[in-house]
């Protein structure tokens, strides 16, 4: 019985997009895994901001070096 745990920020994500994150990792664990669908369990937890840090940052403040240092959007993407 797979157990897939999807962490994200709290940044809007919709619900079309968590459908399409659960049907994908499923589809996933039965083409890779031959798992059944029916027993495989798929949680996405939305994590706020202030809870989410990257190398030893709060991602706000990540993100905000990133932009300020050209690598990337600074985004989680």
């Amino acid at each position: 019985m797979p157990y897939v745990n999807i962490k994200v920020t709290r940044e809007g994500v919709t619900e079309t997009q968590k459908a399409a994150l659960i049907k994908g990792v499923t589809d996933l664990l039965v083409e890779v895994l031959h798992k059944s669908p029916a027993t495989t369990m798929v949680v996405i937890d939305e994590v706020d901001l202030d809870n989410w840090g990257i190398g030893g940052l709060p991602v706000t403040d990540y993100r905000r070096l990133a932009a300020t240092s050209g690598q990337g959007s600074g985004s989680m993407e």
